[in-house]
């Protein structure tokens, strides 16, 4: 584990018809001492009622990030490893290292999960069966990574775990049970081929000003059990456990994607609480 501080970086409103509201939450994300940035890697999504939502391609809204700000680091979570020729992903991240410096480029890729099978069908291309996926992201990283830039394995999985040991530079979780975290970041830097490994966590929050405030916004919001809710003490607390745990970036996407206060909260308050 790296004896650094502790990376905080939030997730960009990808589910949306025009960029305005990403490029708002990447300025006030650089502004506040925010450290990354993360885009999704969706063709569309389906909303509470099942109606369609659109998606900012992941390389476009990247690029159109990477020309917008000066500082932060501009990531994928994750590049899903089916939906483009491994030749073409590797392009697509090199360039954006081109624009960004390597420096300032993550890159996360994963072998994606059952809500992605519509996705893949709708647009005509296979989904495959889980063994199918996991070789499908063995090879992209293998084709991607030594380029400069870092290479992660997003996902839970046990295979798709066993990738990211043996061939990644690092792992990323999203959600889950902080002792399960704790367990699987620990024997992934055991197993890991490649040094330095970083492991890191992301999930869903609610945030306000205080408790009560964010408890009323989630209810409004409708966010499920496994969204962690609160003021800035509550989620600075939670957030410190999974450093503890062994965390070196927390990506944290809010339900409430758009609003650029969530970027101001997590610079301004939350990151002084975990450093």
């Amino acid at each position: 584990m790296s004896d650094a501080p502790v990376k905080l970086g939030i997730t960009l409103p990808s589910f949306r018809d025009e960029v305005g509201p990403s490029l708002a939450v990447a300025a006030a994300a650089e502004a506040s001492g925010l450290d990354g940035v993360f885009a999704y890697d969706h063709l569309f999504r389906r909303d509470t009622a099942g109606n369609r939502r659109p998606a900012l391609e992941m390389f476009a809204l990247m690029g159109a990030v990477a020309g917008a700000t000066t500082r932060i680091t501009v990531g994928s979570l994750v590049a899903r490893a089916t939906l483009r020729p491994y030749a073409t992903l590797g392009n697509g991240f090199d360039s954006l290292a081109r624009i960004l410096g390597p420096e300032r480029l993550l890159v996360a890729i994963g072998a994606g999960d059952s809500q992605s099978r519509e996705e893949n069908e709708t647009f005509g291309l296979d989904f495959g069966t889980v063994a199918e996926r996991v070789a499908a992201l063995r090879d992209a990283v293998d084709e991607v990574r030594d380029r400069g830039y870092p290479v992660v394995v997003g996902g839970s999985d046990p295979a798709v775990r066993e990738v990211a040991a043996a061939h990644a530079d690092g792992w990323n979780r999203w959600g889950g049970g902080l002792e399960r975290f704790r367990q699987q970041g620990t024997n992934l830097r055991s197993a890991a081929a490649r040094s330095p490994f970083t492991v890191s966590w992301g999930g869903l929050v609610v945030l306000a000003a205080d408790d009560a405030t964010a408890a009323t916004k989630a209810e409004r919001l409708g966010a499920g059990d496994q969204v962690l809710v609160g003021g800035p003490d509550l989620v600075a607390g939670a957030l410190r456990a999974y450093v503890d745990a062994g965390a070196e970036w927390l990506m944290i996407g809010p339900v409430d994607s758009s609003d650029p206060d969530n970027a101001r909260i997590l610079g301004e308050e939350i990151l002084p609480r975990l450093r």
